[in-house]
């Protein structure tokens, strides 16, 4: 992760080429079983840990708070979300469970929010809801970061999102596309410090962590930056810490345009374009040498398709190599301690348990 930050960095602002052809990875299935894979990290044990987003719920509460705008709301909810580890023979074991979890309505697609991301902080681990919320048909639990108790599988709120985000609005929110709990995303650890992204709104937070029970005061909560006000309803999502600095990816809005990008952003909050015209963007990540990779959701089409996902690397000339194609509607990624990548896939929009894990080993 450390070698090739100068000449990154010397690329410069709005720097794009057409992804070039690179030796192929190698892609396998680790892991089956999952509902809606998002953020995966591993852990001080050496196990994978999963965030999955669940398969939503029949709860409505229209009527009682504001509602999403539709296409997209309202919401319906329930608790169905949960938390997996991996071991390395890829058996899924349940963490905790009964964890919010919600999805759009019907005419959208059904599309399911849950556990966003997870991180650990030493030896303990920690996970952002986007599922959670009045909004998102769970009126008695908001969108949050928890306190995960491994040996006790329980999860415990220690700091309320979707009131910092009620009570600190952005810039540039986008009435016809709100959410007012907020769909955080990517989330990584810094020191003692969680930093979040919430696409929807536009913004990185910081979290610190306080306590250790079940208490929605339990932790600091700051913003790092408002993206929305430079950039607009860009709909940031993937976040990777590296050398001093955040590097952030978008998703951007629908129909795709080929218009997302990284963007390097300094702990004060400067933001900087370091690679444009990419296609929703959901990972970020850099090697043991410094060399960024890439993880698109979607490419050569209008609308999220399954088996156009691409993974692509930046080069110090400054051109993206594409390393792996087809993948399956990918939602996260990150490196493991045997220095191949895991990604989510199929993390959008599938049935009970067809979520996966794969394996990508590079060939350098």
């Amino acid at each position: 992760m450390l070698l090739l930050l100068t000449p990154l960095l010397a690329i410069g602002a709005h720097m794009h080429t057409h992804a070039q052809a690179a030796s192929p990875a190698t892609v396998s299935v680790f892991a089956t079983g999952l509902n809606n894979p998002r953020g995966l990290k591993f852990g001080p044990d050496g196990k994978l840990y999963v965030a999955e987003g669940g398969q939503g719920g029949s709860n409505s509460t229209v009527g009682q708070c504001k509602q999403v705008p539709a296409p997209i709301g309202p919401y319906t909810g329930g608790f169905t979300a949960r938390i997996s580890s991996i071991n390395a023979a890829g058996v899924r074991t349940t963490v905790v469970d009964h964890l919010p979890s919600s999805q759009t309505n019907a005419a959208s697609g059904s599309l399911v929010s849950g556990v966003a991301d997870v991180a650990f902080i030493g030896n303990t681990l920690y996970a952002v809801l986007a599922g959670a919320g009045c909004s998102h048909g769970v009126p008695s639990k908001p969108n949050a970061l928890l306190r995960i108790d491994t040996g006790e599988h329980e999860a415990y709120y220690i700091a309320n999102l979707s009131h910092f985000l009620k009570t600190h609005p952005v810039k540039n929110p986008n009435p016809a596309d709100f959410e007012p709990d907020g769909t955080w995303y990517g989330m990584v650890a810094v020191g003692q410090s969680l930093y979040a992204v919430e696409p929807n709104h536009g913004e990185l937070d910081k979290i610190t962590p306080q306590g250790d029970q079940d208490d929605l005061s339990d932790s600091t909560i700051s913003r790092v930056v408002d993206i929305s006000a430079s950039q607009g309803h860009i709909v940031p999502t993937a976040v990777v810490f590296h050398n001093g600095n955040f590097y952030v990816g978008n998703l951007d809005t629908f129909p795709i345009q080929n218009d997302s990008i990284i963007m390097k952003i300094t702990p004060g909050g400067q933001i900087s374009t370091l690679v444009t015209g990419l296609s929703t963007v959901l990972g970020v990540a850099f090697d043991h040498e410094g060399r960024l990779y890439i993880l698109e959701n979607t490419t050569g089409n209008s609308f999220p398709t399954p088996n156009t996902g691409a993974l692509l690397r930046l080069t110090a000339s400054g051109t993206l190599q594409t390393l792996a194609s087809g993948l399956n509607l990918p939602t996260a990624m990150t490196f493991g301690p045997d220095g191949n990548l895991y990604v989510s896939t199929f993390g959008f929009g599938g049935g009970p348990g067809a979520g996966q894990i794969v394996r990508i080993h590079i060939n350098q």
